[in-house]
């Protein structure tokens, strides 16, 4: 079945419009790439499945990250999470890899999978030149999941990053979003963007999320708390606590500094506020941010260079800051309106967002008329 986003389904997230694809993709040059890893079926055998996973793969950029950075920060609204190389990015304000999304347990597998593809393309990489710091980001997909299995491999990490493209961003139960769950309902992988006005520099800001948080009676929808009203069935056990953990990958074309990058981290925090969240005690919610606008040379060929900067930054953040909140609060509804039903280990399943159902209460709460769109056919 082929799911509608969100405004497929005739909800409109803020004021804000869209780029062309709704996409962090809508960003120049931003690529995303996934492998998603299902087999099995039946009870739990650690190490061997049901496996419900898989592997994301965001580049800034299609040239070789390692020589030309970018300027990216990053920010931890609650740490309880394993995610690698975040403090190299606060020291030194620059993304020089691939940033790849996966399991918890498979953090480690998967970083060691991305210092080979960066040697492999760098082969001076720890010999005559420095280190690489990689970015790996993950979420907990144990209840749908055989996570000791471990089940993302090399090969894995090298296709999904080889087949990054820009364009249209698949969603749902894919890549590193095959087996989590948001508002005990079946999340994954959301993307969506915000251009900002001409007065403001006409820049794009696009999230793409990996969603597994949330308690079942908090979702909410355009500030309607659907999660009041419709729950998942019973024998899905829905979490009692807000437990689970989000990666939120923002990009933007805008010529930010990486302390301007981590204040654009900030609020993504609210936009994952719109949706339900308040960031439980055993959440893991991480935020990397990067912009496409400069290189960051490894090999420069003089001291100092000459850069674009923002000269008036309250006018452009003013409209940058928005512009990441509707693009991470919608990101987050593409991922639960857009993920199928699905069933892992020892039965458990994580149950489709029944969609119908939602229009319908957002159609019928007291939201200005300009949020809502006749549904298209």
């Amino acid at each position: 079945m082929d799911r509608p986003r969100l405004r497929d389904a005739g909800i409109v997230v803020g004021e804000l419009p869209p780029g062309a694809h709704n996409a962090i993709t809508d960003v120049a040059g931003v690529r995303v790439g996934h492998v998603t890893l299902i087999a099995g079926e039946g009870p739990l055998r650690p190490g061997q499945g049901p496996v419900r996973t898989g592997v994301t793969a965001i580049l800034p950029h299609g040239g070789n990250l390692f020589r030309h950075k970018v300027r990216a920060a990053v920010h931890t609204i609650n740490g309880f999470g394993k995610v690698r190389g975040f403090e190299e990015v606060r020291e030194l304000g620059v993304v020089e890899t691939p940033i790849v999304l996966t399991n918890t347990l498979n953090v480690g597998l998967v970083a060691d999978a991305l210092v080979q593809y960066m040697i492999r393309h760098n082969p001076d990489i720890g010999i005559t030149t420095s280190t690489t710091n990689v970015i790996v980001g993950e979420t907990h997909d144990g209840y749908l999941n055989d996570i000791q299995g471990r089940h993302v491999r090399a090969e894995h990490v090298w296709a999904a990053i080889e087949s990054a493209a820009p364009g249209p961003v698949v969603e749902g139960a894919v890549g590193a979003g095959t087996g989590t769950s948001c508002f005990g309902w079946k999340g994954g992988i959301g993307t969506a963007s915000r251009v900002t006005p001409d007065e403001a520099g006409g820049y794009t800001v696009g999230a793409l999320v990996q969603s597994n948080f949330g308690r079942a009676r908090d979702l909410t929808v355009c500030g309607v708390p659907v999660g009041q009203q419709i729950r998942p069935p019973d024998t899905a056990s829905p979490p009692t606590t807000d437990s689970g953990s989000i990666m939120v990958i923002l990009a933007t074309d805008a010529p930010l500094s990486e302390r301007q990058l981590r204040r654009l981290c900030v609020r993504a925090g609210a936009g994952l506020a719109r949706t339900g969240s308040h960031y439980g005690h055993g959440s893991g919610d991480f935020v990397v941010a990067f912009s496409t606008t400069w290189r960051v040379e490894h090999d420069p060929q003089s001291l100092t260079t000459t850069q674009t900067v923002l000269a008036d930054e309250g006018r452009a953040m003013d409209w940058l800051f928005p512009a990441a909140v509707e693009s991470v609060e919608e990101a987050v509804l593409n991922s639960l309106f857009r993920a199928e039903t699905m069933v892992g280990r020892d039965g458990h399943a994580r149950y489709a967002l029944p969609v119908d159902k939602v229009v319908a209460l957002v159609r019928r709460s007291q939201l200005p008329a300009d949020r809502l769109r006749p549904q298209q056919q």
